[in-house]
């Protein structure tokens, strides 16, 4: 999945959708080297104007948060977990990302959303964890353990792409607090993200400028969301290299990093 995004956008850069420029004023926030999920930290997001083929640069809380939920302590205890009153566990329940196959699901918490709420989410390059397994020097065999190698990617030629998005305005009915939450939508790995991400082989939904467009201002059916929502883009597009493996600690967390027991990505696509 994608839980770990970057946004390092320099004020002179211009977010370009199809014919569509704007120019990015001072926004401080479009300067983050990591943003982590599991911290439900603001993302940048493109969302449109209502009734217009126009779009604003927003921030929105990363994880995406249904109605249902009407404080801030159930939000909490939604993303976290917690213990029941009979002592058992209840599992947090992770809406960073949302399964292109699962959208317009008729109970699914993200139908209306796909529907009527579709956004972008801005990145400049993302981070996913490759899985090793070491060979015994005593068996020969792999270990059962495997060892984690983290890497950055992005698209080859750009400074930033557009992840397909959905949202939801949520608010607190204890506190007044009120916020707009969002999910990157994933679908399927192509053949370069099936080796990094090779044990749930998914990646985020990257569209080309044309489907950005389509899923911003579009009037769409069940049946065009879902093809968008399933977009892979083609991995020749993708670049992708090592980095270090405490990089959510760097000053950059982008900066490669070589690893002398790690094979090489396949590159015949």
């Amino acid at each position: 999945m994608c839980y770990y995004n970057s946004v390092k956008v320099t004020q002179s850069e211009l977010l370009r959708l199809k014919s569509i420029e704007k120019a990015l004023a001072e926004y401080d926030f479009l300067n983050k080297p990591l943003l982590i999920g599991f911290d439900y930290q603001p993302v940048p997001v493109l969302k449109r104007v209502d009734q217009k083929h126009d779009f604003e640069l927003v921030q929105m809380e990363w994880g995406f948060m249904p109605s249902y939920i009407k404080t801030r302590e159930q939000a909490d205890k939604f993303r976290m977990g917690y213990k029941k009153e009979n002592g058992q566990w209840q599992e947090p329940i992770l809406t960073l990302n949302a399964k292109s196959e699962e959208l317009l699901g008729e109970r699914k918490m993200y139908r209306d959303a796909a529907l009527n709420r579709r956004c972008l989410v801005l990145s400049t390059g993302f981070f996913e964890w490759r899985h090793q397994f070491p060979v015994s020097k005593k068996t020969g065999k792999p270990l059962k353990t495997a060892v984690k190698y983290p890497y950055r990617i992005g698209v080859k030629n750009r400074n930033y792409f557009f992840m397909a998005g959905i949202y939801n305005p949520w608010k607190d009915e204890s506190t007044g607090e009120y916020v707009e939450t969002c999910s990157i939508i994933t679908t399927a790995a192509n053949p370069l993200m099936e080796q990094i991400h090779n044990t749930k082989k998914r990646m985020p939904n990257i569209l080309t400028d044309d489907l950005a467009w389509d899923w911003l201002f579009g009037d769409l059916d069940e049946a065009k969301i879902s093809e968008i929502a399933r977009f892979q883009i083609p991995a020749k597009e993708l670049e992708a290299y090592p980095v270090a493996k405490d990089f959510r600690q760097a000053m950059d967390p982008a900066e490669a990093f070589i690893y002398e027991d790690l094979p090489e990505l396949e590159d015949d696509f």
